[in-house]
């Protein structure tokens, strides 16, 4: 792959630029910021030898990044890592590979049909999640979308003004989200049951959600998307535009706030939401952080509590589609404000919490794969509030990311000829770790 063309001329190479943003003081700002300028101008003997090492090279706060191309996919979605360094991969068409020793399985099989339509389509498989128990069990956990056994013989979207027109009407298939468990035996999945599904299924559209998160107790998040229908998120008796929290028997925990409340679901934890594709607990916090696709504008980062309105659609930082306004959340103490909203959207997809020794200077952070922004947003908290932002240009729609058991990144591109990418440091003349060998 040849190297990207060049969005920072501070030494005149070509690499990719990164950009930090500090909400503290002015003069706090314009020290990281001369402190990140600096940071994109090494030395051209470091860059000869990452452009031997790596496929391209990409700028951060922490030093130069060698990105290179592992394994080729199509519309990778999501990636759990299993033990001896392997990796779990699923691509939306209903394919669940294994990554292993640099090379890429056949499909596993004993994977659930999957309702897809095709490259504009959000649905088919989706996210992938082990059992915190797995070295034991066995069992791996996957959302996906699945059509319904009854589907009318003549129907259509009607639409909805406040799409702007940017509405698929030729959806015509009734679906919705599933969660399955199943034991992975070498490449087969066996005893596969459906433990959680969206209700009610409806007609076409995207929006499914469907992130995959165990916290610390064993119970198990699911971010279950509006399906673009705006009244549901608001209705306690569908667990549509919901952050979901049940067993890992699909069971309803005694504990959720709704449960034996009159006309609630109790699978429901949160609601107000609107198409929730990034999640992740901080562990030095405890907190629950949900990335919420904002319409036009206005993407979020909400601290998730048991039984809140996060105000979906009564309220957004961002538009609809057809201009028309909608009310900020500045104002109103009804609903939940998130702690960072997004205009110009970044369309977050896919996070993790770095704690690995390979880059240093960014344990703690979160990291976030970011769709329309290209990049990946690495944020620095400060309990529930973010401190630091930064953004590694990455030129590629980045669907998800985890941190490999050496410290360094394993990121997939979304995209019909998407990637499985791998970050690592650059050695510098500073003593940044050498690139080490792809396993």
């Amino acid at each position: 792959m040849s190297t990207l063309l060049t969005r920072a001329h501070c030494t005149g190479r070509n690499r990719l630029q990164t950009h930090a943003f500090s909400n503290p003081q002015p003069f706090v700002g314009a020290a990281l910021a001369a402190l990140l300028t600096m940071s994109l101008c090494f030395s051209a003997a470091a860059q000869a030898e990452a452009q031997v090492s790596g496929d391209t090279v990409t700028s951060s706060s922490a030093g130069d990044l060698a990105v290179e191309t592992l394994a080729k996919l199509e519309f990778p979605w999501a990636l759990a890592i299993l033990p001896g360094n392997r990796m779990l991969i699923t691509e939306k068409p209903g394919r669940l590979r294994i990554f292993e020793a640099g090379e890429l399985s056949e499909p596993v099989q004993g994977v659930p049909e999957v309702a897809y339509r095709g490259p504009k389509d959000q649905g088919g498989l989706l996210d992938v999640a082990l059992h915190p128990d797995f070295q034991s069990n066995k069992l791996i956990y996957l959302s996906y979308v699945e059509a319904s056994d009854q589907q009318p013989s003549s129907i259509g979207d009607t639409g909805d003004a406040r799409f702007g027109g940017n509405l698929d009407k030729s959806d015509n298939i009734v679906r919705g989200g599933a969660v399955a468990r199943a034991k992975l035996e070498g490449h087969q999945l066996t005893d596969l049951e459906v433990i959680w599904r969206q209700a009610p299924k409806t007609l076409g559209r995207g929006h499914f959600g469907h992130r995959l998160l165990f916290g610390p107790d064993g119970k198990l998040f699911i971010t279950s998307g509006e399906r673009m229908r705006f009244d549901p998120s608001q209705s306690l008796s569908s667990n549509l535009g919901k952050v979901v929290r049940i067993n890992a028997d699909g069971s309803v925990p005694e504990d959720n706030p709704f449960v034996g409340k009159q006309d609630a679901l109790g699978d429901i934890w949160s609601y107000g939401h609107r198409n929730i594709l990034a999640m992740v607990m901080h562990p030095e916090s405890d907190l629950l952080l949900a990335f919420e696709m904002g319409p036009l504008g206005g993407d979020e980062v909400n601290v998730i509590e048991p039984g809140k309105n996060y105000g979906w659609p009564k309220v957004s930082n961002g538009a609809q589609y057809n201009r028309a306004t909608i009310p900020p959340h500045a104002g109103t103490e009804e609903y939940q404000k998130p702690i960072r909203s997004w205009t110009p959207v970044i369309s977050p997809s896919g996070a993790m919490v770095y704690d690995g020794g390979l880059i240093p200077e960014w344990q703690g952070s979160v990291l976030v794969g970011g769709l329309s922004s290209t990049a990946i947003v690495r944020l620095e908290m400060d309990g529930n509030r973010i401190a630091v932002e930064e953004r590694v240009d990455m030129q590629r729609r980045i669907r998800d990311l985890v941190q490999a058991p050496d410290g360094s990144l394993y990121v997939l591109v979304d995209d019909k000829k998407g990637s499985l990418l791998r970050l690592l440091p650059v050695r510098t003349d500073a003593g940044r770790p050498a690139v080490a060998p792809s396993s």
